[in-house]
């Protein structure tokens, strides 16, 4: 890997270097992800479901050997349901303490490399359960906007402990 390429940083911090991002699509909006915290893109595997999990677990997996507890976006997001279809993946993430989470998107599009001057700041929006907390910055590319994520953000540490619990 190119010694040019660094993690994702919030727009205060940013130094105009290349930044790689997987993009995917939830509810026909995309979004992306810092390429460095995703371990794997898999299809949708049988989910085993876990007795009074937050209704935004879906289940778990055993990715080889190692149980992952698996979030749908969608519901965590607090949009409307969706059936998993044969484009549906999880990726499988790393987030802070080392844990393995699976999200689940209703596509995967590509990586792409993007020059960390071209984030712009994400608008202060009405917001529910933190989610307007993951939110790090918007891209333009390609004539679309893209809603660029830090899931870390995305739970409390009393999430992050449940979440540890589940798996």
């Amino acid at each position: 890997m190119s010694s040019d390429i660094v993690p994702f940083a919030p727009p205060s911090e940013k130094q105009n270097k290349i930044i790689q991002m997987v993009t995917f699509a939830l509810d026909r909006e995309e979004y992306g992800v810092e390429v460095l915290s995703v371990r794997e893109i898999i299809r949708m595997p049988e989910l085993t479901k876990m007795p009074n999990a937050p209704h935004y677990i879906e289940g778990v997996i055993n990715l080889r050997g190692t149980v992952i507890p698996v979030i749908s976006l969608r519901k965590r997001f607090g949009m409307d349901g969706h059936e998993n279809d044969r484009n549906s993946r999880i990726l499988v993430m790393e987030l802070k303490g080392g844990n393995l989470t699976g999200f689940i998107v209703d596509s995967v599009a590509e990586v792409i490399r993007i020059q960390s001057d071209s984030i712009q700041p994400a608008p202060n929006l009405a917001h529910q359960s933190g989610v307007q907390d993951c939110i790090t910055g918007i891209l333009d590319h390609n004539q679309r906007l893209l809603i660029l994520l830090d899931l870390n953000l995305l739970f409390d540490d009393e999430e992050h402990e449940h979440l540890t619990a589940v798996a």
